[in-house]
């Protein structure tokens, strides 16, 4: 199984190297290490390091208010060189709650052009801006891939997205007793569409993931077993399919 959404940087994971064991323990072959703002970068690169991991790089839209603009134009400078080996650009992408869309979309554009120019995938963030999100990427034009992680939106948008050409992930939210919109969704992505991920530390798995203090990438199977119920599939077949999807989508990924 390929986790393909993970924040192995985090300060939750000053053990990163055995949570990473643990998870490879458990099936988890391959994960995507995702960093979200320039003075953190350092330590998604040494964490991707870890055998079976692979690199994204990208401008978080919640931290866009807390950067002044010639601060995010260094970033944005920086990350050609960065990304020269790395799987896919990102997280980058839209947060309605985060206020300043406007230079959130500015900030947006300027990581799906760096993702067409270097033809890397992008895994893109969308929180209750699913409509200004869809809006500005059907403006912006066709990138080489892409995934909308964690998917939050309505099963009727998903269309919407696989039209554009994205690809769907989810994370631990869909193993929640009350999950019933995100298990909506789930089958409503084609299965050639279809990803998992873990966004560890950050959506522990669970009925109720409250007495959790962190997820980790080990959590990913249970993750799939949601995906597999939703859809009356199968275990293997969805691990399967999802592995590759993630396989053709993150093509760099080692």
């Amino acid at each position: 199984m390929i986790d393909t959404h993970v924040h192995l940087d985090d300060a939750a994971f000053e053990d990163a190297a055995a949570v990473w064991d643990a998870a490879r323990a458990v099936g988890v072959t391959h994960a995507i290490a995702v960093g979200v703002e320039p003075r953190t970068w350092a330590r998604t690169i040494a964490v991707a390091r870890l055998p079976g991991v692979g690199l994204a790089l990208g401008i978080h839209p919640q931290v866009v208010p807390a950067l002044t603009d010639e601060a995010i134009e260094r970033g944005l400078d920086e990350l050609p060189s960065l990304l020269e080996h790395a799987t896919a650009v990102g997280e980058c992408g839209l947060d309605g709650p985060t206020g300043e869309l406007d230079r959130q979309e500015r900030v947006l554009r300027a990581h799906l052009g760096l993702a067409r120019e270097l033809k890397l995938p992008v895994s893109l963030h969308v929180l209750r801006v699913h409509g200004p999100a869809l809006k500005l990427l059907k403006a912006f034009g066709p990138v080489e891939r892409g995934v909308v992680h964690s998917y939050s939106g309505s099963a009727e948008l998903v269309r919407d997205y696989v039209k554009l050409g994205w690809s769907i992930s989810f994370a631990g939210a869909i193993t929640r007793s009350n999950a019933r919109r995100p298990l909506d969704a789930v089958r409503a992505v084609p299965l050639e569409h279809l990803l998992a991920e873990t966004d560890a530390p950050f959506q522990p798995t669970g009925a109720d993931a409250r007495d959790r203090k962190r997820g980790e990438p080990a959590d990913l199977p249970e993750v799939v077993r949601a995906l597999a119920a939703a859809r009356g599939a199968e275990f293997d077949e969805i691990a399967a399919r999802t592995t590759e999807n993630a396989r053709r989508i993150f093509s760099r990924l080692q």
